[in-house]
């Protein structure tokens, strides 16, 4: 209890955060739509988001440095803040991708300063708890952001004004706490030719990974208009795939410390090979049909991240963990910047099943790499514990470092 009273204020900002720019995603997928916006636009507002996100994540820890956490976390909140209130004065998608970078901006920037709060306050005895909270704070106020496009009206004013609101909220607890400011860390290096020299099988991983998740959740909204679903069945579209996604991550991780993570990345890739081809195929289901199509993209793409982080860390030492963290963030950016134009494209060209059939043809692509991979090498002789990786910083590693030091429980 007294975790979760001493981090209330840095939870409560990462909650209100996530609200926010959780789900401006979705609102402008389908805003765009609204305003007549093409395929390709909206897909690239997707795109935008990522690119501000990796600048943030490299920006982020920089400025931090200079001026503090508390400024720093005030100047991100700001441009995201600004970002959500400029969209309906500039009725124009290439103003609405530079808006989006500042939003991407804001969560890599916001999530950087709290996870360097989080790291120089927890203690050895409270981490676990401390990264058990968070992420249920953080997937918890994920799901909810995709469920608020049921209640918000596309190309609204009111509804980016709302959304903004929420951003500038997260300003308040953390401003108001009676934390202490904490020393600066150090900035990663970042070295994303560390994550191929550990294993290049966890690189195309999370290149993979980034494909399933981004599509989905930046274009999601337009698949889902397509075949035929009103606004609030498109938000519970998105909200089952993150629940799938947060319900794998036990029997996964259960897997993956048991087994070669090699085998799970094979077997979920193949798992999600098949829900991607039955969602393409199936796609004129009805409203339940398609929600549990969904719950299943999720449960078998979500966790390949996670997967694919800890077999990199496997073969690591434990003075690389932080900057292979934020190598595996950077390769995740890039994935996550090529997949929404690229998904936009195909539908645009394809229809609605084209996403899922480029999803399938990554995965396809992933299985086979990872049985090359294994001709190649054998498994790591020791492994580090399987850990649920938040995709939020380059900083994540520091605050799940010494939880992979450990050995994997293999009972």
């Amino acid at each position: 209890m007294r975790v979760i009273i001493s981090f209330a204020a840095l939870f409560l900002s990462v909650i209100l955060l996530q609200l926010s720019t959780g789900g401006v995603g979705p609102l402008d997928a389908l805003s765009g739509l609204t305003l007549d916006f093409t395929t390709a636009h909206i897909g690239m507002l997707g795109s935008a988001h990522f690119v501000g996100f990796f600048i943030g994540c490299w920006f982020a820890p920089r400025l931090m440095g200079s001026i503090g956490h508390s400024r720093a976390f005030a100047a991100f909140t700001s441009a995201g803040a600004i970002g959500l209130l400029a969209h309906m004065l500039v009725i124009d998608p290439y103003a609405w991708a530079l808006m989006r970078v500042a939003s991407g901006l804001c969560v890599a920037g916001c999530y950087t300063v709290i996870e360097a709060w989080l790291q120089a306050k927890v203690t050895n005895e409270t981490r676990g708890r401390t990264m058990g909270i968070y992420r249920v704070a953080d997937m918890g106020a994920s799901l909810m952001a995709q469920l608020l496009i049921s209640v918000l009206a596309p190309a609204s004013y009111v509804s980016y004004n709302l959304l903004a609101m929420l951003c500038c909220a997260a300003l308040l607890p953390l401003t108001l706490s009676r934390l202490r400011e904490p020393e600066t860390p150090d900035a990663p290096r970042l070295r994303p030719m560390l994550l191929i020299a550990c294993s290049p099988l966890a690189a195309a991983g999370v290149l993979v990974a980034a494909l399933s998740s981004a599509s989905f959740r930046m274009i999601g909204p337009l698949y889902g208009q397509q075949v035929g679903l009103a606004v609030d069945q498109i938000a519970g579209f998105l909200a089952v795939f993150v629940l799938g996604g947060a319900v794998a991550q036990y029997p996964v991780g259960w897997l993956a410390d048991r087994y070669d993570r090699r085998w799970v990345l094979i077997g979920l890739s193949l798992a999600a090979i098949l829900s991607s081809v039955m969602t393409a195929a199936t796609h004129d289901l009805d409203t339940t049909g398609i929600l549990l199509t969904a719950f299943f993209f999720g449960m078998t793409t979500f966790p390949i991240y996670s997967v694919s982080a800890a077999h990199a860390h496997d073969f690591a030492e434990a003075h690389e963990r932080v900057e292979l963290s934020a190598a595996l963030m950077f390769f995740f950016a890039l994935g996550a910047i090529a997949a929404p134009l690229m998904a936009s494209t195909l539908i645009d060209h394809y229809g609605p099943p084209a996403m899922f059939v480029m999803i399938a043809a990554g995965h396809g692509g992933l299985v086979v790499f990872g049985l090359i991979r294994m001709r190649m090498r054998p498994g790591a002789e020791s492994r580090t514990p399987y850990i649920w990786s938040p995709r939020t910083s380059f900083l994540i590693g520091r605050l799940t470092g010494r939880s992979r030091d450990k050995p994997a429980n293999r009972r």
